[in-house]
């Protein structure tokens, strides 16, 4: 068999055009597949699209959600939250994140809430994860914590950067639990006027609607 000068060149790529366009379409409809899904759970959670009983969610919902990045937050090995999130992520989850300047009685109620709204979940717990940013926690909550919550990882700010909450977030004045979604978008926040039920009903949704985290 003869073998032309321009095919046995080394690194030049074969392909046809047919082939590169075939590729593309294969690799947008493995996308869509994917995290498809996950954008129409967000639309449906936002606008009731396609729900005819109407639908309205208990947490205050955040329009425009804001990237997890501006908290700057990190874990205790020096990771930065946000790399925990994003389409590349092979097990992506959700978070529910506590924020709170100084853990008080109210900062303890939304701490003991996420952990009951996470045990509720039953069979879905493991796609949804906890946190906490606490600036400062009494004596005895420290002496608590491996007890009551060893399953939520403690985060810090970044050195020298300070957290941009969320517009109508202000853990100084008043705690709140952050929703992240698998993406890294902060997109609802509850306080303590919201119950158990209500944040376990609105979580519930959206993992059902999602099949993503």
């Amino acid at each position: 068999m003869t073998t032309t000068t321009a095919d046995s060149m080394s690194g030049r790529d074969s392909s046809s055009p047919e082939q590169i366009r075939r590729g593309r379409r294969t690799a947008i409809l493995l996308f869509a597949v994917g995290f498809g899904p996950m954008v129409l759970a967000t639309i449906m959670f936002y606008t009731g699209w396609l729900n005819p009983a109407g639908h309205t969610n208990n947490g205050e919902l955040l329009q425009p959600v804001v990237p997890v990045q501006t908290l700057n937050l990190e874990t205790h090995t020096g990771e930065p939250l946000a790399d925990r999130f994003g389409v590349d992520k092979v097990d992506p989850q959700w978070l529910m994140l506590v924020a709170a300047g100084h853990c008080t009685e109210e900062c303890e109620q939304l701490l003991y809430l996420a952990r009951q709204v996470n045990i509720a979940l039953g069979k879905e717990a493991p796609r949804v994860s906890r946190a906490a940013w606490l600036g400062s926690t009494p004596a005895a909550l420290d002496a608590r914590w491996n007890q009551e919550y060893q399953r939520m990882e403690r985060l810090t700010l970044m050195p020298g950067m300070a957290p941009a909450w969320p517009e109508g977030v202000n853990p100084a004045t008043e705690p709140r639990i952050l929703l992240v979604d698998p993406f890294g978008n902060v997109m609802m926040h509850y306080g303590t006027d919201n119950t158990g039920k209500q944040m376990l009903k609105d979580i519930k949704r959206l993992l059902k609607l999602s099949q993503i985290g």
